[in-house]
């Protein structure tokens, strides 16, 4: 038995673990990730989908681990999926649900009332939009149901579906979803993978610009990624102190305000001033 899951306010790594591979799934969960995603879609050749489905409910059939353990089941509509759901969804040791390749809101709908039965214990959801369909439609998506606790964007098929090249071109649909899920009351999505596990460089400028644009966090496939990330999404020094500087002006004073420096404060700043610190203190 292992013990219960380390939780954090604002979870800022998510790492991937192919289902069908326990022995990786396993180091995952040691690795230091906020979340652990079994992966049982793209992760999982098509004759390894029974075995990696066996082996993932063994895992969560044990409701204790050291991390919360989500899945990522197939694309919905499929055999697969249907498979995934029925199997595992109901497991004590389940803490979310990633949906692939959603777009539309009714098969949120659908799966929430569906699997399993709606109970204040159904483990959460997540949806993934990786296509320009599910894009548009990402505000009826976020907003669908209770159940939804999250949106985040799957670039790697948006990609191919958009037929982008360059990273640029994804800002937009990146914005879209940032912007979706915080009208729904959502909270900011983390970013999507970085597919060169050697490219570390890479990695902390994609998530600097990310950072920029209103993300919270990324997934990742390997753990040498997670400490770049959780670096790069932590609040600076400078960021900490002026963090602080605004919580004691709005300690001692009420309504809108400005600092000695000329920047003027209201609950909007003091909302971010709590979440820097609030992130801050998880180091």
């Amino acid at each position: 038995m292992t013990s219960p899951a380390r939780t954090v306010p604002y979870p800022l790594t998510w790492l991937y673990a192919p289902g069908d591979r326990p022995r990786v799934v396993a180091k995952a969960l040691t690795s230091g990730a906020d979340i652990v995603i079994v992966d049982l879609e793209d992760a999982v050749a098509p004759d390894r989908k029974d075995y990696a489905r066996a082996a993932t409910a063994d895992l969560l059939s044990d409701p204790e681990h050291p991390v919360p353990v989500h899945v990522r089941v197939n694309a919905l509509g499929t055999p697969p999926a249907a498979k995934d759901l029925q199997t595992l969804a109901a497991l004590p040791g389940l803490a979310g649900l990633r949906l692939p390749k959603v777009i539309s809101a009714e098969q949120i709908i659908h799966l929430a009332q569906t699997t399993p039965p709606t109970d204040p214990g159904a483990p959460p959801l997540h949806a993934l939009l990786e296509s320009a369909l599910g894009i548009e439609r990402a505000h009826a998506i976020a907003s669908a149901h209770p159940s939804l606790h999250g949106i985040s964007l799957g670039e790697a098929d948006l990609r191919a579906d958009l037929g982008v090249r360059g990273d640029a071109g994804l800002d937009w649909p990146r914005s879209r979803v940032i912007v979706a899920a915080r009208a729904a009351g959502l909270p900011p999505p983390a970013q999507s993978i970085h597919p060169d596990i050697r490219d570390l460089e890479g990695l902390a400028a994609s998530c600097a610009h990310g950072r920029t644009l209103g993300f919270l966090g990324r997934a990742a496939i390997h753990p040498r990624q997670l400490p770049v990330i959780e670096r790069a999404y932590l609040p600076t020094e400078a960021e900490l102190e002026q963090a602080e500087t605004i919580i004691k002006a709005a300690a001692a004073n009420q309504g809108a305000q400005a600092l000695p420096d000329g920047s003027f404060i209201d609950a909007a700043v003091v909302a971010t001033a709590q979440r820097t610190l609030s992130l801050a203190r998880r180091a």
